[in-house]
């Protein structure tokens, strides 16, 4: 008699990020969604991570105060933020994902095409062949994109705390970081779920029930 000892390969886990300006609120719920998706995972036996860019690992901690502090080159400013992401892969986010875990992060490459490309007019071809080369084929399965307007995010910002060299930037910086995000998510419709981010926080962690809701889990 012969026994079976294949053992069943591990689904790979979801990848899901939250995107947005600052000020635009994203924050404000990320960490309440990676609560309620464990507590849907959690019963199927996965785990969620909940992390962030800049930042996600010891070393991207670091480099995510040098980005969001110090005056530097713009093009060393994009290749810092692709270390930093390099390093987040590597460390947090392909090995949870291997595992069958789900991964949230409150920011990822979108970010960086809209900020270093949008607002500060990097090459969007330079920040592709980066993307290719850090990322390979790797890309959020779902991105969250928190939508609202310049003016209202500055607002909502005043005085809230010290900003970082980014917070400080104009109005002018953020309508173009706005604008190549919905370019993105015009180019991207299957990955991206667009919301309106002046709308109440009530409001917001309804329609953010209903993407949790939609999404499509694991088997037991």
């Amino acid at each position: 008699m012969t026994h079976d000892t294949s053992t069943h390969a591990v689904v790979p886990g979801k990848f899901v990020t939250f995107e947005g300006i600052d000020g635009a609120g994203k924050s404000t719920h990320v960490n309440a969604f990676v609560e309620a998706l464990r507590d849907r995972l959690a019963p199927l036996g996965r785990q969620v991570v909940g992390t962030r860019e800049p930042g996600g690992t010891p070393l991207g901690e670091k480099l995510r105060a040098l980005v969001l502090e110090a005056p530097m080159d713009l093009e060393t400013e994009a290749l810092l933020m692709f270390a930093g992401r390099r390093e987040h892969l590597a460390r947090v986010i392909e090995p949870a994902l291997q595992r069958g875990d789900w991964v949230v992060s409150d920011r990822f490459t979108d970010a960086t095409f809209a900020y270093q490309g949008g607002g500060r007019g990097l090459s969007l071809d330079k920040l592709t062949t980066l993307e290719r080369w850090v990322q390979g084929t790797r890309q959020p399965d779902l991105t969250v994109l928190f939508d609202l307007a310049p003016e209202v995010a500055a607002r909502r910002l005043a005085g809230a705390r010290a900003p970082d060299k980014f917070e400080r930037e104009s109005i002018d910086f953020f309508t173009r970081v706005r604008n190549e995000y919905l370019r993105r998510a015009a180019e991207m419709p299957g990955r991206f779920v667009v919301i309106d981010a002046e709308q109440t926080v009530e409001a917001i962690a309804a329609q953010l029930a209903g993407v949790l809701a939609a999404l499509e889990l694991p088997r037991a």
